[in-house]
């Protein structure tokens, strides 16, 4: 058996961060993965999750099994998150705790082949990484339509012209906020135009929440979303507690299937249990618990989820105004319009090797960075690279009159 085992690639993300790891630069920039850091350079352990574990400990529960659906508080509490505290929505929606966002695009895309086996999925292109092949793992085939930066926000034509070849009963995701990797988002008229295409030509959309929180607030990253769910009858919805609450190793995420009743709900839980039966049978415990915690008592959390959301908003309006002054091209101004961690550099696989090789910046193949990643200090230098790497002539660096 081992013998026809096929050469496995090595995952590119991975073999950049370990390419990171034995740089012995001290002045090394790692803008590759895909996690919050605070101006220390540090993943922090949110206060309010601290307090939400501490009070778990003194209650100290009972370990035995839980349900196939996970823990129940965690799933009412994040669906409201999704959706608002008194969407109509909330009574004809189903909602699971999953093995964190990955588990839930899983096991929604297992949903699919099961239900819908000829449908196509239709995914950004660029999109995040992993879509693709969790799609094609489940049996399902993929299409791209382009999500572009048209030099004022989303060029909203030219996925819609894409779009306009999809078939009834093809699925779309979409990026609820903070587009993963560009970080361009529709405007709330962009949403409501993808919304009726949706409707007119009968596509399911799936919704990928992964940054709810990062990148106008949390009420506000859900407004494309909770569009959705008002307009169509069928929504799929994949979310995740790994950046708003910086549970990543925890495994916390949600599968939701949006319904046009509650008619059918009894029998679209089971068959999600059902999947996660023949997979994982049930989600860990303990992240969900914390994050029920924190539903309870969200008052601690969402401040500290508003600090981090404007330092990534500060960072990211820096590093343009850096590029503005160190002459760097106009182009690189998308930065600052963009939402959430990510960005897409305007920078080819050569310029992008570049960038690391010779000035210790390391992104990915494809351009993207994590913004999140970047400390003050590193600001300046980060732009001085960004314009050696793009060919722009060298210009002094102006004097910015005081505000």
């Amino acid at each position: 058996m081992l013998a026809a085992l096929p050469l496995a690639e090595p995952d590119p993300l991975w073999a950049l961060i370990s390419a990171f790891r034995d740089d012995r630069r001290a002045d090394k920039i790692d803008l590759v993965v895909g996690v919050y850091r605070d101006a220390s350079g540090q993943t922090p352990v949110m206060r309010a999750v601290q307090q939400a574990e501490t009070r778990l400990a003194s209650v100290a529960a009972s370990k035995s099994y839980r349900a196939l659906s996970g823990n129940a508080a965690f799933n009412d509490g994040i669906s409201r998150l999704l959706l608002g505290k008194d969407n109509e929505a909330l009574d004809r929606q189903c909602t699971i705790q999953t093995v964190g966002g990955t588990g839930a695009l899983r096991v929604l895309a297992d949903f699919i082949a099961l239900v819908s086996p000829a449908a196509m999925i239709w995914n950004t292109d660029p999109g995040y990484i992993n879509h693709r092949p969790i799609m094609r793992a489940a049996g399902l085939g993929v299409k791209s339509f382009r999500w572009q930066d048209n030099g004022t926000g989303l060029d909203i034509d030219a996925a819609i012209a894409d779009l306009a070849n999809a078939r009834t009963g093809d699925v779309v995701i979409l990026h609820g906020c903070c587009h993963n990797p560009t970080g361009i988002d529709p405007s709330t008229e962009e949403w409501r135009r993808l919304a009726a295409l949706c409707k007119d030509r009968g596509l399911i959309p799936l919704i990928d929440m992964a940054y709810q929180g990062f990148g106008d607030g949390v009420e506000e990253d859900a407004r494309g979303l909770r569009h959705f769910a008002a307009e169509l009858d069928t929504v799929l919805v994949a979310a995740s507690c790994s950046k708003n609450m910086g549970l990543y190793c925890e495994r916390t995420g949600a599968a939701m299937v949006i319904a046009a009743n509650s008619g059918p709900l009894a029998n679209i839980r089971a068959t999600l249990e059902r999947i996660t039966r023949a997979n994982y049978s049930m989600p860990p415990e303990h992240g969900a618990a914390i994050a029920a915690c924190l539903f309870e008592n969200p008052n601690t959390w969402l401040a500290e989820l508003e600090e981090s959301r404007q330092r990534v908003t500060t960072i990211r309006g820096n590093l343009a105004d850096a590029l503005a002054d160190c002459g760097a091209p106009e182009k690189f101004q998308a930065l600052r319009r963009q939402k959430g961690m990510f960005s897409l550099l305007p920078l080819d696989q050569r310029q992008m090797s570049r960038l690391r090789e010779e000035f210790g910046v390391y992104g990915t193949a494809n351009g993207r960075i994590n913004i999140a990643g970047l400390l003050p200090d590193g600001v300046d230098r980060l732009a001085a690279a960004l314009k050696a790497v793009s060919g722009a002539p060298s210009l002094a660096r102006p004097v910015r009159a005081s505000a």
